[in-house]
């Protein structure tokens, strides 16, 4: 497997993770929190990085690829600090978790820091949307690595 080929695919699980998020924001109706679009800064770039690049860049393109894994790994890092939060392993931003406030509530949904981000909104089989995302990115990010480690020069 060669670096564009490393580049594309990773933009395109970037693209493709991205397009779930937003499909759950807006079809679903479960609103992001702020630790949510933390996650989704990096996939963005990396669907940027990694699909033109891999069409428009000529010649050796393992720095595209190494700037695609770096991207998608720290989406997958980040998700995989939101899924600590929610199991309440890891403190999370004093904006979006702590006690519920019987008198501020949580008024807009869609208001940012107004979305817990230590309360899983859907999960599947034990697993939250920022778990997947951890698992998905970084495995992806690892695979990623390993191929373009063993390929040749």
């Amino acid at each position: 497997m060669n670096a564009r080929t490393i580049a594309l695919g990773l933009g395109l699980l970037a693209l493709a993770l991205i397009s779930g998020a937003l499909g759950f924001q807006y079809l679903a109706h479960f609103p992001p929190c702020e630790m949510c679009h933390w996650q989704r800064w990096p996939l963005i770039g990396a669907a940027i990085v990694g699909i033109p690049g891999a069409f428009a860049l000529k010649g050796d393109a393992r720095l595209l690829a190494g700037a695609t894994i770096v991207l998608v790994a720290i989406s997958g890092a980040i998700g995989f600090y939101q899924a600590g939060v929610e199991w309440h392993f890891f403190p999370g931003p004093a904006a979006c978790t702590g006690a519920f406030h019987p008198f501020t509530g949580m008024g807009d949904l869609n208001a940012p820091g107004e979305v817990r981000c230590d309360a899983a909104a859907w999960r599947l089989f034990g697993i939250s949307l920022a778990g997947y995302n951890a698992i998905l990115s970084l495995g992806a990010a690892i695979f990623g690595s390993t191929m373009l480690v063993k390929r040749a020069p």
